[in-house]
């Protein structure tokens, strides 16, 4: 494990500049990206918008495609690949499944079959449960209690009410992850689990459960970026040595491939990029601001209204006058802009799953040096979610720390 980091963080640090850039602000510099590759631009510069959309949507042609004008890149898929997890049989209860999306009934399922493959403990510890969705799952199938941490106490009380009506063994507790006090949820005959942790609360459940020699501990981290520090803190001790620091911003770069929504919500995100790109230009331009003006999150009845009406909007937002002008014009400029943004962009997706096994693997290192025997795994495939990775750590029994 520790050699993989070090091979993934030496490539990560050589070809920085292919990923360590925001394609939204790059987009509308006018700078060449790229001298160092000049058939990687010409390459870039040929793709037609339906070249670019359908690239979007097939990583590994992008990669194929890459690799063959970057032949170092070819290692990428060796660098990112992880086993698929076992799975148990889940014995299926309709009533349990009460209330929970499909796709996120899915999520649960699967991470629900690993954990009960895998389980080691006489009791479960739900992280950040919500409702308790993944514990009744788990109670169900293990006959074993489980406790549901929840920040929410409206959830709380949901979920108990839940578990009463079907004679569960869960018992709800409120609290606050980074109040110390929860420290005291967790002990060493615990199977501790999450889907979907986020940023530092999976950062806490790890940093709890190992100070307490919680016997397992398994969970799907996401959000990276929502992290009280301004950069990346490393967990382990190469990652705490590398050079790599990463901001808020890049810890966004995994988070940006996404399975959800429809072509609606892509057409919304298409049309409000480019108001938003559009707009820059206008006010570059036409009233020669040379920074960037953040605007506010926009209703998206709004975007229907068209683009003078975003700019109208936008104006009284932040107070600036717009002048008589051509606002189509600007529209165009904003959709092109759109497009060179995409082209940037499909560079940088080849390096998200990079980035993510990175983060992954120093709070794997952390745990194994905390006295664990950890294996890292893909507990479902990316069409149910694209943060599928799991982490499962199992305390070293032959191990004194």
């Amino acid at each position: 494990m520790q050699s993989r980091f070090q091979t993934l963080d030496k490539f990560l640090i050589t070809h920085q500049s292919l990923w360590r850039f925001e394609a939204f602000f790059q987009c509308f510099e006018g700078t060449l990206l790229w001298p160092q590759y000049p058939q990687l631009n010409n390459w870039l510069n040929t793709l037609s918008v339906e070249n670019i959309d359908r690239l979007k949507n097939n990583p590994d042609e992008i990669l194929d495609q890459l690799s063959n004008l970057i032949p170092e890149l070819r290692i990428i898929p060796e660098l990112a690949y992880l086993p698929t997890a076992q799975h148990a049989v889940l014995e299926r209860n309709i009533a349990l499944e009460a209330g929970i999306p499909g796709r996120k009934l899915n999520q649960i399922h699967a991470l629900g079959q690993c954990v009960l493959s895998h389980h080691h403990g006489r009791e479960w510890l739900e992280w950040c449960s919500g409702k308790g969705y993944l514990g009744r799952i788990l109670a169900f199938n293990s006959n074993l209690p489980v406790v549901s941490f929840e920040y929410q106490q409206e959830l709380c009380d949901s979920g108990q009410k839940d578990a009463e009506h079907l004679s569960l063994p869960m018992t709800f507790v409120q609290g606050d992850a980074f109040d110390l006090k929860s420290a005291e949820v967790f002990h060493s005959e615990q199977h501790a689990v999450a889907l979907h942790a986020c940023g530092d609360l999976h950062v806490q459940l790890m940093r709890y459960a190992s100070r307490a020699k919680t016997k397992t501990i398994s969970f799907s981290p996401c959000c990276y970026h929502l992290t009280q520090g301004d950069t990346y803190l490393a967990q382990s001790m190469l990652g705490k040595h590398s050079k790599l620091r990463l901001t808020k911003q890049e810890l966004r770069i995994p988070l940006q491939e996404t399975v959800t929504g429809g072509e609606r919500v892509k057409r919304h995100r298409q049309q409000e990029m480019s108001f938003r790109l559009g707009l820059n230009a206008l006010l570059n331009e036409a009233l020669a601001v040379n920074e960037y003006i953040p605007i506010p999150s926009i209703k998206k009845s709004l975007l229907s209204e068209g683009f003078e009406a975003f700019c109208v909007w936008a104006s009284e937002q932040k107070g600036f006058d717009l002048p008589d002008i051509n606002f189509s014009h600007y529209e165009k400029i904003g959709v092109e802009r759109f497009w060179q943004m995409e082209r940037l962009s499909l560079v940088q997706q080849c390096f998200r799953r990079l980035l993510e096994i990175w983060l992954v693997l120093d709070k794997a290192m952390f745990l194994q040096e905390s006295g664990y025997r950890v294996e890292l795994s893909e507990f479902c495939k990316r069409e149910s979610t694209p943060r599928n990775i799991l982490i499962h750590a199992v305390r070293d029994q032959n191990r004194q720390s």
